[in-house]
């Protein structure tokens, strides 16, 4: 199976920076699209940022210009670094993963546990 683990969270006052890390390790054959989503208190999971194999990107309309996701396709990683940080983006942030793994045929979304963004003066 694929094992995600990610870091970067905490908290910050409006206006600033956090980068999020995601990294990926197991039983991995491909890595397909890579992304981060988030979920705060009494909402549903929302698409953030993702990113394909080759690079081309999506953002939320919300983080547009704001957020920046990237990938190291050696390193089986995907960070995302936001930027001008605002108190609605508050909530737990999970990285996701469309792969295929050597011991499960098909392909899965795999999920890390998530990590906590705080956005509070």
């Amino acid at each position: 199976q694929v094992q995600l683990v990610e870091s970067g969270g905490g908290l910050v006052q409006p206006g600033g920076s956090l980068r999020l890390s995601c990294a990926a390790s197991g039983s991995i054959f491909r890595l397909y699209a890579m992304g981060w989503y988030r979920q705060a208190p009494g909402k549903q999971r929302e698409l953030v940022a993702a990113i394909t194999s080759g690079g081309s990107t999506n953002y939320a309309d919300s983080v547009k210009g704001r957020f920046t996701i990237s990938r190291d396709n050696a390193k089986n990683t995907v960070d995302l670094r936001m930027n001008s940080l605002k108190p609605e983006d508050t909530a737990v942030y999970y990285c996701n993963v469309d792969a295929k793994s050597t011991v499960v045929s098909g392909r899965y979304d795999y999920w890390g546990q998530g990590t906590q963004v705080t956005v509070s003066s």
